[in-house]
C-alpha cells in the first residue's frame, strides 16, 4: 500500500469528479485529495493535478516523489491551459507529460508522455474526458513503475509557455463566423469560463451542445 496525496488547486475544478472516481478504484492505497498545499502532510506520491500553487523544495520534501501531470509535450508549453490554447491554435491531439516537480515550473525529469487525439468535433466535456482520462493512465503508470522508473533529462531547448487564462480570453468576436472561432467556443467552460459576445452593450453567453439525433 501507497500513501498518495493528490493536489488539485481548485474544487470546483471538473478533474475532481474524475479524481474522486481513481480514488475509489485504487482503495488498496491511502488517498489523499486536497485542494491547497495547507493540507498536504507527507506520503510516498504527491501528485500535481490541475495545480497553479507552486511546491517548494521543502514541501516536497516530505514526499518521496512529487509529480506533475502536464498537458503539452514539454518544454513546449509550459505555464496554464496548456491543452486548451494548443486547440484553440488547431492542434487536433495533445500530448501529455508526466514529471518531477521542480522550483522551476515544468521542468523536471519526464516519467512518461502519452498522446491523446483530439477531433475536431469534441466539446468542452468530451476534450476533459480524454485528456483526464489519459492523466489518470499516468497515474497508474507511475504507481506501478514506482521503483523502477528511470526518469530522463527534458531537451536543453528553450520551451514555450503558455500565460494563465481569463474569463476574458472567452470573448468572441461577433465580426468573424462561427467556423472561424469555433475551437475557441468548443473548449470554454460553460459553468465557469462561457463563451460570450457584447451586442449593443449587452452580453451574452454562449452555451452548445451536439444534436445526436
Amino acid at each position: 500500500m501507497m500513501d498518495i496525496s493528490i493536489l488539485t488547486s481548485s474544487i470546483e475544478h471538473p478533474v475532481n469528479a474524475y479524481l474522486d472516481k481513481w480514488a475509489e478504484k485504487n482503495k488498496n492505497h491511502q488517498i489523499s485529495i486536497v485542494h491547497s498545499k495547507k493540507e498536504l502532510i507527507s506520503g510516498d506520491i504527491l501528485f500535481l493535478i490541475s495545480c497553479s500553487d507552486i511546491i517548494s523544495k521543502l514541501e516536497r520534501g516530505r514526499f518521496k516523489k512529487t509529480l506533475v501531470v502536464h498537458a503539452s509535450d514539454l518544454p513546449h508549453g509550459r505555464g496554464w491551459s496548456p491543452h486548451v490554447w494548443e486547440i484553440i491554435n488547431g492542434a487536433t491531439d495533445i500530448t501529455l507529460s508526466l514529471l518531477e516537480a521542480e522550483d522551476k515550473v515544468d521542468t523536471g525529469d519526464i516519467w512518461k508522455k502519452i498522446s491523446v487525439p483530439i477531433p475536431k468535433t469534441t466539446l468542452f466535456d468530451e476534450i476533459n474526458e480524454l485528456i483526464f482520462d489519459s492523466e489518470l493512465a499516468l497515474m497508474d503508470f507511475a504507481i506501478e513503475n514506482y521503483n523502477t522508473i528511470e526518469p530522463r533529462k527534458q531537451p536543453n531547448v528553450d520551451g514555450t509557455c503558455w500565460s494563465k487564462r481569463s474569463p476574458k480570453d472567452s470573448v468572441i468576436d461577433i465580426n468573424q463566423t462561427i467556423s472561424e472561432q469555433f475551437d475557441l467556443i468548443r473548449v470554454c467552460d460553460p459553468q465557469r469560463f462561457p463563451a460570450y459576445f457584447y451586442k449593443d452593450g449587452v452580453r451574452f453567453n454562449i452555451i452548445i451542445e451536439k444534436n445526436n439525433e
